[in-house]
């Protein structure tokens, strides 16, 4: 590997900074209706987090204009998801599984998030947990997408997920969720989340450098 010899490879972290302030989780969540249960299961989630120490902020997306390749980008909506994407240090994606997919009102969300904002990248490096609710079976087709769009995102997405079935029956009328089997596991799942994001928080710089990102930066030899 001769073209690696003078090449100096970081890979061992280190800690200096550890942050105290509590950790930033926004809440994204598929559906407009006005009972809406990815909504009140992100909202169960929000309180789980909020329990465990983080600070929660949800976005609503109504009004989010479809994406429409920036045209819209000065729209308030759009303005307010990307800050509150650039705020966050761990997101929770909460979506209905419809034909077996995710909701067009959760892929619109991400849509709007771009890979990069100048020098800045809003999502590279962040944690990520998926959640889907269904009116009928257990299914796992949306968050297995939207896994694939975490991925693509560059995300941290943890190995835990909850898939809620019939989930009309899985809530009060105050829109609390009942104890079952399906709220330990969003215990479960906001917990790895938490984890997750205590360890790689202050690691941002050490988990985002790159090799071919440093090979870019270096200045070009060139042949006579």
């Amino acid at each position: 590997m001769n073209f690696l010899q003078n090449e100096q490879f970081n890979l061992k972290p280190t800690v200096n900074n550890i942050s105290i302030h509590k950790p930033r989780v926004l809440m994204l969540y598929g559906s407009l209706r006005e009972t809406s249960f990815s909504r009140l299961t992100a909202e169960e989630a929000g309180r789980i987090l909020t329990t465990m120490g983080a600070e929660v902020k949800f976005f609503n997306p109504k009004g989010l204009p479809l994406f429409d390749n920036n045209d819209s980008a000065d729209h308030p909506k759009v303005i307010e998801l990307r800050e509150l994407v650039q705020w966050s240090e761990a997101q929770v994606w909460s979506s209905p599984e419809i034909h077996g997919n995710m909701s067009g009102v959760m892929k619109t969300q991400v849509d709007w998030i771009p890979l990069s904002m100048g020098a800045v990248r809003p999502t590279q490096g962040k944690v990520l947990a998926v959640m889907q609710v269904t009116g009928g079976s257990q299914s796992f087709n949306a968050i297995n997408n939207m896994r694939i769009l975490g991925r693509w995102m560059r995300m941290l997405t943890i190995p835990n997920q909850s898939s809620v079935a019939k989930a009309y029956n899985e809530f009060t009328e105050e829109g609390i969720m009942k104890a079952s089997p399906y709220r330990e596991r969003i215990v479960d799942v906001m917990e790895e989340l938490m984890r997750f994001t205590y360890l790689t928080r202050d690691q941002s710089e050490f988990l985002l450098d790159r090799y071919s990102e440093r090979l870019a930066g270096q200045p070009k030899l060139i042949a006579m």
